[in-house]
């Protein structure tokens, strides 16, 4: 396993900083959506991805920045220099947690399947609902016409939301 020196892992100081900052985001009526540390030494990248209903501000972004980089001075868990770097998920984020689903009632996915289902590795549909056992997706069948699939959590490699025109 990669190691950052006394820090531990990589995914320790992650999940250090993921502490710090949940707290703070969350006072800010935000999501923390992720924590990824990228690189060593004083070319360690702190990036932290933070969201909400409605879309994140660059003003947002600042104000998370801020706040966080004072809470990391006084913590300390990075023993020299990093560079944090606080953004929103993007477009191309993929989805992963059920409200993230939940989030995106309506909009149009791109599911990529485990197992292939009727000959078809990636279903693309409205997604219609979301539940304890999966997903439905109206998607569109041969002749144009909607086709209801509902796929459970399990067969779901990893989903994203298409970009509409």
């Amino acid at each position: 396993m990669w190691r950052v020196g006394p820090m531990g892992t990589i995914q320790d100081l992650g999940a250090r900083i993921q502490a710090i900052a949940a707290p703070i985001v969350r006072a800010l009526h935000l999501e923390l959506v992720e924590v990824i540390c990228q690189g060593r030494g004083s070319g360690l990248v702190v990036r932290v991805v933070v969201d909400k209903d409605g879309g994140i501000s660059l003003g947002d972004c600042e104000t998370v920045h801020h706040s966080l980089s004072r809470a990391l001075d006084v913590a300390d868990p990075i023993p020299h220099a990093y560079r944090l770097e606080v953004s929103s998920p993007g477009l191309d984020r993929p989805l992963r947690q059920r409200h993230d689903y939940e989030r995106s009632l309506g909009k149009l996915v791109r599911v990529r399947l485990r197992e292939p289902e009727q000959g078809q590795w990636v279903l693309i549909g409205r997604l219609t609902a979301v539940g304890q056992d999966g997903i439905t997706l109206l998607t569109r069948g041969k002749r144009g016409q909607g086709i209801q699939q509902d796929i459970p959590w399990p067969c779901i490699r990893d989903t994203k939301l298409e970009i509409e025109f």
